[in-house]
């Protein structure tokens, strides 16, 4: 696998089942964060790249074999690209490490087998679907048939490539529609690699297309407004799904947004801080803490505050910052020197909100060969004002909020106070309480005494600023088909 790591690669883009150039031959550099070495030439997609790509995904919607193969076939190639991936394993994993910056054993051990999973599950999932059907006193008899839109713009982040590239292409292709793809571009090396995959699968050419770039003005713009584009599924930033939402309006594209999230973590004096700690500790500082549902306000009951800090800071204090490579590591850098300048420039803004620092806050003592890395230890404020900045917006870094409250009324009130609301979790061993604040926090998911557990038949989404639709199970299956009622009279 060292030819993995060192490797300066190069990126084509894939269309209509082939690597191909850029039509500009216009290139750009991915560094891996842990160094600052260049990993990767990446082609950056034209318009004309892109127009290329999402017409060979129409006509292999209305012309291939895609959309008309019968399910059992279609899912079996998809089941096939999840064997694959899983052969595939520890290149995908390292892939991950080199590119993102996170721990190896984590991309090995849970994100490439749910990638797999992903595929897997849609295809069993779309096996398994049934129909509605509804006759009319013997007269006649409705019938409902689930069919593909057409073509499918999947944008995807940086900070799960591609675990979560594959939550939407397993529901886009299981149902018969066609692909267009566009990585975040500081990530693309492991999702470029879903065109060879899904081509070794049997996938036919034009159905899967991935096409790499930046957004305004370029790769994600062009895709957006795409006339042969119907439909457009993205996970991001809140700003850029409001960009999205215009360039689809002109064509009435159909979305699905999962946006930014600032989940509170309420933990009441009657949790078990035997499991809400180290629990805690892997909602704030998994992949670097850049994780949408990252529990980063953690509301704390007063009467348990200093006990919970304790054991929090010296949990906090036992992890091992250092080479993603690394199977003892548990935490990497963060994704690229803009992110790392945004989430470090939060440091200064806690100082001035008088916040008060509990651990962390500076650059951890690392090997030299780790120096030009964009590493920040976990990081934890104390801040009794839950309206300051730090409290409300996205760091999307391992810098959390340690908030205390006093009532179950004044919990509620600060897990509510935010323009987000796409996850919680809440800790308590009173099973009433537990159903009465899970009810009333407004947010797409709330964890009990648990957290990032995955259901995927369950709905996945926002409340308020944090999206727009849901996915998983029959919800991702509703949005990537067009329900087709016919009657037929028996008489």
């Amino acid at each position: 696998m060292a030819e993995v790591i060192s490797k300066i690669r190069e990126i084509k883009l894939f269309i209509d089942g082939e690597y191909v150039s850029s039509s500009a031959n216009k290139t750009f550099a991915v560094y891996n964060p842990a160094t600052q070495e260049e990993i990767a030439r990446v082609h950056e997609a034209t318009e004309a790249d892109v127009d290329r790509a999402c017409r060979a995904a129409r006509r292999a919607f209305e012309d291939g074999p895609w959309r008309t193969m019968t399910v059992k076939e279609r899912c079996a190639k998809i089941r096939r690209m999840a064997e694959i991936i899983l052969e595939r394993k520890e290149e995908l994993a390292r892939l991950e490490a080199l590119d993102v910056g996170k721990p190896f054993h984590v991309a090995y051990e849970f994100e490439i087998p749910r990638a797999a999973h992903n595929l897997r599950f849609f295809a069993d999932f779309m096996e398994q679907h049934g129909s509605e059907t509804y006759p009319m006193d013997e007269e006649f008899l409705n019938y409902t048939r689930y069919e593909p839109v057409g073509v499918a713009a999947l944008i995807t982040p940086w900070n799960l490539p591609f675990m979560l590239t594959t939550w939407k292409l397993g529901p886009c292709l299981a149902t018969g529609n066609t692909a267009v793809i566009k990585p975040a571009e500081p990530t693309p090396l492991t999702v470029s690699l879903l065109g060879e995959i899904a081509k070794a699968a049997g996938i036919p050419d034009g159905v899967v297309n991935i096409v790499q770039g930046f957004g305004p003005n370029s790769t994600g713009e062009y895709m957006t407004t795409h006339p042969e584009v119907d439909l457009i599924s993205f996970t991001g930033e809140t700003s850029t799904g409001k960009a999205i939402m215009k360039n689809g309006a002109n064509t009435l594209k159909r979305v699905s947004f999962e946006l930014g999230g600032k989940a509170a973590n309420i933990v009441f004096e009657d949790a078990n801080l035997d499991k809400a700690i180290p629990t805690s500790i892997r909602a704030a500082f998994l992949n670097s803490g850049q994780v949408c549902l990252a529990g980063s306000r953690i509301l704390v009951q007063r009467s348990i505050l200093q006990q919970f800090i304790e054991r929090f800071k010296d949990a906090a204090s036992k992890l091992k910052v250092g080479d993603p490579q690394d199977t003892s590591t548990n935490m990497g850098p963060l994704v690229s020197e803009q992110h790392y300048n945004k989430v470090v420039n939060y440091l200064q803004i806690a100082e001035s909100e008088n916040a008060t620092l509990v651990y962390g806050g500076k650059r951890p003592a690392l090997p030299e060969h780790l120096q030009n890395g964009f590493y920040l230890e976990p990081t934890i404020f104390v801040q009794e004002n839950p309206n300051a900045r730090i409290c409300q917006e996205e760091i999307f870094g391992p810098i959390v909020t340690i908030i205390p409250f006093d009532t179950e009324e004044e919990a509620l009130q600060i897990a509510n106070g935010t323009q987000y609301g796409l996850n919680a979790v809440v800790w308590t061993d009173n099973l009433q309480r537990a159903h009465r604040v899970s009810h009333r926090v407004r947010a797409g998911t709330i964890w009990v005494n648990c957290w990032f557990i995955r259901d995927l038949r369950a709905p996945f989404g926002g409340f308020k600023k944090s999206g727009i639709g849901r996915e998983g199970g029959h919800h991702s299956l509703e949005f990537f088909t067009e329900a087709k009622n016919i009657c037929l009279a028996l008489q």
